[in-house]
């Protein structure tokens, strides 16, 4: 019964207490040196790229990063955690969604929360230099990813285990959740983001892609209806949110992954913790402490999280069951 009812993360101060607090200053204000990387343009199969970043090791355990939204592999989150794993003696690939890590893409399309396919590709980049033991970690829409892709895909038995943090697992009830209070304030920054990415694309494709209708953009709930959805082949931004909710494939999945949600994260609601799932599920194990924010964790006396450090831990379990 894969659901873990006491955590271990304790907390670091009253003032960590406040969701906020812990995921504006994760976001914001934490630094963590970008490791080593090198960076390799990827060549996909329909002729669009992605970047990858990557340090090795002569190891054969690999550890696959994929960041959040509007993210990009050298987000703080992603250091703190290729660091970490590192210095565990693993290889570390960050992976940059389409149109992120400072490099627009050729096509038109973007990314989104089933972009299982790209992260396919990832994976087979690093199968093909050579490493037998590989992980996987995802932070919020690649902790989405992530789970889709154990989730919908015929998983190589090179692929051990995963970690997703702080993972919408209901796409519905998260934007819900980012429509209340303060949260409109995250969800003000998504839009202002990825408006400022579509006018790129129109600019790209002017006959594909409707500038004016990004003008008139006032919401992330116009994003996903009038070019998330229709740009990635969803009937609508509803059809969108339900296909690409991991709380569907979760049943599929028959790889170990650890799902760690924050009781206090301000951009989840209650679907996002599948206990259910979980209780019945032999590989789909589920944390919730009580604090934590979003993609934070923070502890007292490091400069790494609880994240980090808990997904290694559980890789080590896995590797010993």
């Amino acid at each position: 019964m894969p659901i873990i009812e006491q955590s271990e993360y304790n907390f670091p101060s009253i003032i960590h207490r406040n969701r906020h607090v812990s995921t504006i200053y994760a976001a914001l204000f934490k630094k963590f040196e970008v490791p080593g990387y090198t960076r390799e343009k990827h060549e996909l199969n329909d002729g669009d790229f992605i970047n990858i970043d990557f340090v090795v090791n002569d190891s054969k355990k690999a550890v696959i990063l994929c960041h959040g939204l509007e993210g990009d592999s050298r987000r703080t989150y992603n250091n703190s955690c290729a660091t970490y794993f590192q210095q565990k003696g693993f290889s570390v690939f960050a992976w940059n969604n389409r149109t992120c890590g400072g490099e627009m893409n050729r096509l038109p399309r973007l990314y989104h929360h089933g972009a299982v396919d790209d992260l396919d590709e990832v994976v087979q980049f690093v199968f093909k230099k050579g490493f037998e033991d590989v992980y996987l970690i995802g932070y919020s829409m690649g902790g989405v990813q992530l789970l889709n892709y154990l989730g919908w895909t015929k998983i190589d038995e090179r692929i051990k285990a995963a970690v997703s943090i702080s993972v919408p697992t209901h796409i519905a009830t998260s934007a819900q959740v980012l429509k209340q209070g303060f949260n409109r304030v995250y969800l003000k920054n998504f839009t202002i983001d990825i408006k400022r990415k579509l006018k790129y694309k129109a600019a790209q494709f002017p006959d594909f892609i409707n500038r004016d209708q990004i003008d008139k953009i006032t919401s992330f709930d116009e994003v996903d209806q009038y070019f998330t959805a229709p740009l990635h082949g969803f009937a609508s931004r509803d059809d969108y949110y339900e296909r690409v909710s991991p709380e569907f494939s979760l049943k599929d999945i028959s790889t170990p992954v650890l799902i760690i949600n924050s009781l206090d994260d301000p951009f989840l609601g209650e679907r996002c913790y599948p206990r259910t799932i979980a209780r019945d599920s032999a590989y789909v194990y589920l944390e919730t402490p009580k604090y934590g924010g979003h993609c934070a964790f923070p502890l007292r006396n490091s400069t790494y999280s609880y994240a980090e450090k808990r997904a290694f831990d559980f890789f080590e379990s896995c590797k010993s069951a």
